[in-house]
């Protein structure tokens, strides 16, 4: 814990504490990989928090078992590391991130925004902060509808996503919002380190026949509760096939999959829901918007990007 409070510039560096993590050290180097075995891979989740020499270690060790490494969400300042170990990186999507000072609902562009908060409380929804452990049993009930909404064979995410309680849950905060005493939605917030201090909009569920503007109200309640603590950005993570540039090549980049991922932005509906979560997103008018990597040990490879939707129980 104390080395992401140190080290981690990524915003989502709370995640590497997930249940199901495999945690890679090394005696005399300062610092840890996270990662989980899929197939013929091993998929690192950010870069190394701390030593970068920690990556020569990790492949060394990947070899061992017979396996390559894949990274996801590696960030710009990591990619010279991993380039110099001999890695092909990508640019894979972006994560967005809400200046806090800046912020405000005034304005026309958030006309509708504000309509869709109004419209939801004319609807009885109240928002709070709470304890998650009292709400567990509600929290979980609310997964199993919006899951069965969502198709039969659709799974739960892991790896690259939030979740709540476990010994961490303390260090996060929890917001939901409640119609006439039950829960129609609830948004989990971790904590975020680096250059961008502040919070991880991480986890969010709603009733699927609920009003409409029950994430806006409920979120719109967190960042006036973080403004008033001096809280200084607001994260909301990293979404895989959006904000692609050519300013953000790499000069081991690979063109098939660079190719690959514009496809998927443009026609990957059905592979993620990109342009939902992005939809969601603008709705704040992010002030930064955050390339994020992903990074084949050696040259890029299909089966090795498959392996991260499968260590994110996607596939």
């Amino acid at each position: 814990m104390r080395i992401l409070e140190e080290s981690s510039d990524n915003p989502s560096a709370f995640l590497a504490l997930n249940a199901g993590n495999s945690h890679f050290t090394v005696p005399g180097l300062e610092g840890v990989i996270t990662y989980r075995e899929a197939g013929r891979r091993l998929v690192q989740f950010g870069g190394p928090v701390g030593d970068p020499r920690l990556l020569t270690e990790f492949t060394g060790f990947a070899k061992t078992r017979r396996r390559k490494v894949v990274a996801i969400q590696v960030q710009a300042h990591d990619v010279p590391v991993y380039e110099r170990a001999g890695f092909t990186v990508n640019q894979v999507g972006a994560s967005y991130a809400v200046d806090l000072a800046q912020f405000t609902l005034r304005g026309k562009k958030f006309v509708r925004l504000r309509n869709k908060i109004a419209r939801a409380t004319r609807s009885g929804l109240g928002v709070k902060e709470v304890d998650q452990r009292d709400w567990d049993d509600r929290m979980r009930a609310l997964d199993a509808r919006w899951l069965a909404s969502k198709g039969k064979h659709v799974k739960e995410l892991e790896f690259l996503v939030g979740e709540y309680g476990g010994e961490h849950q303390p260090l996060r905060r929890l917001f939901v919002g409640t119609i006439e005493g039950d829960l129609a939605g609830y948004v989990s917030y971790s904590p975020a380190y680096g250059s961008r201090p502040g919070w991880l909009h991480d986890l969010s569920r709603r009733l699927p026949d609920g009003p409409p503007g029950v994430m806006e109200t409920i979120n719109s309640t967190a960042i006036d509760t973080f403004r008033s603590e001096g809280a200084e950005w607001l994260h909301f993570g990293f979404t895989p096939f959006t904000g692609l540039s050519d300013a953000h090549a790499t000069a081991t980049r690979s063109g098939w999959f660079a190719w690959l991922v514009r496809q998927l932005a443009a026609r990957g509906a059905a592979v993620y829901p990109a342009a939902t979560q992005l939809a969601y997103k603008d709705k704040w008018a992010p002030h930064a918007v955050i390339p994020e990597y992903i990074a084949f040990q050696g040259r890029a490879s299909l089966y090795g990007f498959l392996q991260v939707f499968n260590a994110a129980n996607a596939l």
